[in-house]
């Protein structure tokens, strides 16, 4: 029997932790012994693992790093890996270095430098793996190129690299300690490799795995929204972080209220850092009754179902599993044309993208608004892509071997 350990930086509501769930799920039992650590012991998905997946940490937190209970957690996390680890001791000079390029370049990502913090400050594993996978870039990944022993070792990558921060002076060669690099698209792909061109032979594309049939099952239990608004109900699914540009939904519901003859309310579903400046953003500008903010939700998908269009207007991504489990639900979409958002979605054919501005957004809600049959179809064209979607399985399975 394989012995596989997965390491993850949480086990939040996030599309990379669902679509590790799926992965580990996938895996047969009397194959493979799968273990998980969580490289910072939070989330509240971890009730969600397979019975067969043997959690590694010893005082696990079911509270989120996006909230301000388990950012206090977090924050215990990374001061006793840096002082009582002597992680800060050890990467000073590391820390300075990538503190001052940061400024130099105009984006200071403190939770970048904090990824290594957490990988050295965390506890050794015992015994040896056949396979270790780090499943997101960052802490997870230098963890396992450093302090796991395996025999192979691979790791996932969810997002545009560079756009998100990352580089060789913070990775500090972790690269060439993993055997196998898999990206979730073709886009993922050839932004790492404008990274790190030296490991074209070693990075393939392995596609985000969806339970489809859970989705369709969890969409029609009870839940949803639970007001009484009658017009056009837009959803949008992501933390609240810069990278999803929420800004951008405030002045485009300014422009909606002015232009639309339906009334239209936009619900966000997810939590971070930004929630305090949104609903002070909502409220200054009035927009209480127009911007609903839900939160979290265990069950998000009765709110996909009922919605009429699902916006995702984000800066950058990697391959959103949101804009996925919209498609299986074929709910008309609308996306902003950025990296990974124009590799799922075909313009006029299976949903619409349109530029990063108030007004383009407003546009294009406003034109599918008036425009519910070509909306239909763009869900029905959407769900047979994502049915395509499963490129990479047999190529993890068969490279495990």
């Amino acid at each position: 029997m394989k012995k596989i350990l997965f390491v993850i930086n949480t086990m939040g509501y996030g599309g990379a932790e669902r679509a590790l769930l799926n992965l580990m799920s996938v895996l047969e039992k009397q194959t493979y012994e799968v273990s998980l650590f969580v490289l910072t012991g939070q989330g509240e998905l971890i009730h969600q693992i397979p019975d067969s997946v043997t959690l590694l940490n010893k005082n696990y937190k079911d509270v989120s790093v996006l909230t301000s209970k388990g950012r206090m957690e977090l924050m215990k996390t990374i001061l006793r890996a840096g002082i009582l680890k002597g992680a800060f001791f050890r990467r000073f000079s590391y820390l300075i270095k990538n503190s001052v390029n940061m400024k130099q370049q105009g984006r200071f990502l403190p939770d970048k430098l904090l990824w290594r913090i957490l990988a050295d400050g965390a506890p050794t594993m015992p015994k040896e793996y056949d396979l270790a996978v780090a499943y997101l870039e960052g802490g997870a990944t230098y963890y396992v190129a450093d302090r796991v022993k395996a025999k192979k070792k691979a790791a996932f990558i969810h997002i545009d690299y560079k756009k998100a921060g990352y580089g060789e002076n913070l990775d500090l060669g972790c690269y060439e300690k993993i055997d196998r690099i898999f990206t979730v698209s073709d886009e993922v792909k050839e932004h790492f490799l404008e990274v790190y061109p030296k490991y074209q032979n070693k990075v393939s594309v392995f596609h985000n795995l969806l339970d489809m049939d859970n989705v369709r099952i969890m969409a029609e239990k009870p839940g949803g929204f639970q007001d009484d608004f009658k017009g056009i109900r837009l959803l949008t699914v992501g933390r609240l972080v810069a990278q999803k540009r929420y800004d951008m939904v405030i002045q485009t519901m300014i422009l909606l209220k002015q232009k639309s003859k339906k009334p239209i309310r936009w619900y966000i579903m997810g939590e971070g850092e930004l929630r305090t400046r949104l609903e002070q953003q909502i409220s200054e500008n009035q927009l209480t009754e127009d911007v609903i903010l839900l939160g979290v939700k265990e069950n998000p998908f009765p709110y996909y179902k009922q919605c009429d269009i699902y916006v995702h207007a984000t800066g950058y991504e990697g391959k959103s599993i949101a804009i996925q489990e919209a498609q299986i639900l074929k709910k008309p979409i609308l996306a902003t044309d950025c990296s990974g958002n124009r590799e799922q979605i075909e313009q006029g054919i299976d949903g619409r993208l349109c530029i990063l501005t108030p007004e383009s957004i407003s546009n294009e809600i406003l034109w599918m608004i008036e425009h519910p049959k070509e909306c239909q179809s763009y869900g029905e064209k959407a769900e047979k892509k994502v049915l395509q979607s499963n490129r990479g399985l047999d190529e993890f399975l068969n490279w495990m071997k």
